[in-house]
């Protein structure tokens, strides 16, 4: 079974996020980043299906050459290779633009699963897992807590309000998972070590055929008009119970049309 994983590489969390007001994006360039852990858990659900039905992980991001931190990180937990798309053409791609990339690349690799975080834990989009299987032409199951596969037929947990549904499928196919589908491994010194020999492709917007049209700030039809901070809080009513205190709570609840 070969396995794509979708991963994103995101400032660390110790990172304050700051937007560029020129450009209205997210600054990248010149802070720490890290694999996102939401990605993680979706890498770790997909060395455990190849460590029981074997086969191979390939990790797949697009960003800045400060992404190379978390990819190596990937590696290091055990992934055989990686693609890094990395080109300035590609900088301001909208979730269709950042999907059309993915999409591009994985068609260039033999796969049976693409997995993907059902959202990144940076910009919280969560269109682009269901925008790459629409591409791809493969079905797509989302929310899913869990993973199982026999031969071609894949069975996942999809996560509900009520518990969960039982969604099946046959490969290829991809699967969006939650976060709290497992608790991804630690790195260890072994696979640090391997991570630093292991292959990472690089392809860019051009070598995937893709051209201003439809990635980049160009080919971007989401545009951020304007950006701001929110208004500041207002201070909170305090109330002196002399008495009466729990029916001042009560009319307080009662003016927010709580109760």
């Amino acid at each position: 079974m070969n396995i794509i994983v979708c991963a994103k590489v995101i400032p660390a969390s110790s990172v304050t996020i700051e937007i560029d007001p020129a450009s209205k994006r997210m600054v990248r360039k010149g802070v720490q980043h890290e694999l996102d852990p939401a990605a993680a858990c979706g890498l770790e659900e997909a060395l455990r299906l190849v460590e029981k039905h074997g086969g191979t992980v390939t990790v797949l991001t697009m960003g800045i050459a400060d992404a190379t931190i978390g990819i190596r990180n990937a590696l290091a937990m055990g992934a055989n290779s990686a693609i890094h798309l990395l080109d300035d053409a590609l900088a301001g791609s909208d979730a269709l633009g950042t999907a059309k990339a993915l999409a591009a690349a994985i068609r260039k690799e033999a796969f049976d699963l693409v997995i993907c975080a059902s959202e990144s834990s940076d910009s919280y989009s969560g269109i682009v897992p269901g925008q790459i299987a629409q591409l791809l032409g493969i079905p797509p199951l989302t929310f899913a807590k869990e993973i199982a596969v026999d031969g071609k037929q894949i069975v996942v947990k999809r996560q509900s309000e009520s518990g969960y549904d039982v969604i099946e499928a046959e490969l290829p196919a991809l699967v969006a998972v939650t976060s709290g589908i497992n608790e991804p491994r630690y790195p260890q010194l072994k696979g640090i070590m391997a991570a630093k020999k292991k292959e990472i492709k690089q392809y860019t917007a051009a070598s995937l055929g893709l051209g201003p049209d439809q990635v980049g700030a160009s080919g971007a039809r989401e545009k951020v008009l304007s950006i701001g901070r929110p208004p500041p809080r207002q201070g909170g009513k305090a109330v002196t119970d002399e008495g009466e205190g729990g029916k001042q709570i009560a009319d307080f609840l009662a003016e927010l049309r709580i109760i």
